[in-house]
């Protein structure tokens, strides 16, 4: 299906638990930087989510998969922008009794920047790997390994993939303060982190843990930021958490 965001269509797949019921919970997917919806790790998760009674919405970003714009001119406010608009279109479908966001690394960020911004509508967050030092990073000169003057913010960035970001993207990720969302979302978490991930230092999540009111933290142990080594105790919590949070509906 296609969701529109102003003139931006954004790729998305609606899948139901089978046999499918009239109404079940939905979960919103989201995919990190520079992925998409067919990632070994977020089919798996997704599948995890339909297993446990959830129907899922997988989300393909502005800038990413088959949806429009281009890689380079992505930012975290553009992608905010497609988050609400997913989540208008997600709580108007019928069969619909809960909305919760599950984001990977980058998508695991705006996850938790959606929440607080709609606490009454989000009933839990699953945060994977989720890369909320990318505000943090950014004001501090740095993204992905890749460093740069805070101050004067070059007219593009090279990623670590090869691809060119424009500098509008660190512009805006340096206004974001992801611990104020953090503090605003009293919903519960199911947080999940590799102890060997490259990208995001698990410390990262020690410290999401410590805000949030309502956390699981799940550590995978000696797993990377895409899951990589352990896929299977990244699904089972995700499994095990939805099917407590619909019990307790």
């Amino acid at each position: 299906m296609t969701i529109f965001d102003d003139n931006i269509a954004l790729h998305c797949e609606l899948e139901k638990p089978s046999p499918a019921p009239a109404r079940c919970p939905l979960v919103l997917v989201f995919h990190g930087f520079t992925g998409h919806m067919e990632e070994p790790h977020i089919v798996a998760a997704a599948s995890a989510m339909r297993e446990s009674g959830c129907a899922t919405l997988r989300v393909e970003l502005y800038g990413h998969g088959r949806s429009g714009g281009q890689f380079r001119d992505h930012t975290l406010h553009k992608w905010l922008s497609n988050g609400l608009a997913v989540l208008d279109c997600a709580r108007r479908l019928d069969f619909v009794s809960g909305l919760y966001l599950c984001g990977h690394s980058q998508g695991g960020l705006l996850a938790m920047l959606l929440a607080a911004m709609e606490p009454d509508r989000v009933k839990g967050i699953l945060p994977l790997s989720p890369a909320w030092n990318i505000p943090e990073d950014a004001r501090r000169g740095e993204l992905l390994g890749k460093r740069f003057d805070p101050q004067h913010i070059p007219e593009t960035l090279e990623t670590w993939e090869g691809l060119e970001l424009d500098g509008n993207y660190l512009r805006v990720a340096q206004t974001i303060r992801a611990e104020d969302a953090i503090d605003r979302y009293a919903g519960p978490v199911l947080l999940i982190h590799g102890d060997a991930d490259e990208a995001v230092p698990y410390r990262w999540a020690e410290e999401a843990a410590r805000r949030y009111r309502d956390c699981a933290l799940v550590r995978i142990p000696g797993d990377t930021h895409c899951y990589d080594r352990h896929l299977d105790q990244v699904t089972a919590a995700v499994r095990d958490w939805l099917r407590q949070q619909i019990s307790l509906q």
